[in-house]
């Protein structure tokens, strides 16, 4: 039986990250879990330049990471959109498929690369624990299925998706998935939270890897613990850190998002596996 090869692509640029860690404990348990032969290799993206040949991985995740996700200028960013459009296009042309996931800053610039909408920068830094809400679409999402609407995750962004472009979305068949909370006193548009790409591409905007463990360490950051403060008010602040723990809130997410998804991505890997042996 062949091996089902996991790619981890770090998305952030050689700084300490809660986010990272999560999604390789999540991949080293998933790993523990499996009967199947699983290896797992991680990828520098934007520190050291290195991308995974898509031929050599089966599944691939995306961090999210700091900075602006529109072009700069770098190396890497050429390398990454290559790498989107070969995920992309190896789906339309082949019967074994290549699964990928993109979190938070990867998600925008997959988001941005494809043309689907406005990517800018928020009025504020958001952080915290966001009801996150189904669209109609989202309700048939089987990574949603356990989840209620609306379920909750970390939010942790500089920047984000609103006017999505809906001619370029139908033109793809890309599909808006999950946006963010109404707020009725505040007159700006709901962000795009996750998107279906495509049956093997998805991609949310909040962090569906983070447990209460790596938010708590990242509100030890100033600059976090301020942002929900201004964001949300102390009283906010102070829920949130006493709920950190609640079972129906990250908790649930981390739990079901992405290990459904690796779990789906094996079946089906394992599924075209068999019949071209």
């Amino acid at each position: 039986m062949k091996d089902v090869r996991i790619a981890l692509l770090d998305m952030n640029n050689n700084q300490t990250n809660q986010g990272f860690k999560n999604i390789k404990e999540i991949s080293e348990t998933f790993k523990k879990q499996s009967e199947e032969n699983i290896t797992i290799t991680s990828f520098d993206i934007r520190f050291k330049n290195e991308i995974p040949n898509i031929e050599d991985f089966d599944i691939f995740i995306s961090s999210g990471g700091p900075g602006n996700p529109h072009r700069e200028g770098f190396e890497w960013e050429q390398k990454f959109a290559d790498f989107l459009d070969a995920v992309y296009e190896h789906n339309k042309q082949n019967e074994a498929k290549k699964y990928l996931f993109l979190i938070c800053h990867s998600f925008q610039l997959a988001s941005i690369h494809w043309d689907l909408g406005n990517i800018c920068k928020r009025k504020s830094y958001s952080f915290g624990v966001q009801p996150i809400h189904k669209t109609e679409e989202g309700e048939v999402e089987f990574l949603f299925k356990n989840l209620p609407d609306p379920f909750y995750a970390v939010d942790s962004r500089a920047y984000q998706f609103i006017e999505p472009n809906l001619e370029r979305f139908e033109e793809l068949g890309m599909k808006m998935v999950a946006i963010e909370k109404f707020r009725p006193n505040i007159n700006l548009e709901r962000a795009i939270m996750a998107i279906r790409f495509s049956d093997e591409i998805f991609g949310t905007q909040f962090h569906p890897e983070a447990n209460p463990d790596g938010m708590i360490e990242n509100l030890k950051d100033e600059k976090n613990k301020e942002a929900m403060i201004e964001n949300y008010g102390m009283e906010k602040y102070l829920e949130t850190v006493d709920r950190i723990n609640d079972e129906d809130k990250i908790v649930l997410t981390q739990s079901q998002i992405l290990p459904r998804f690796l779990s789906d991505a094996k079946k089906n890997i394992l599924k075209a596996n068999k019949a071209t042996a």
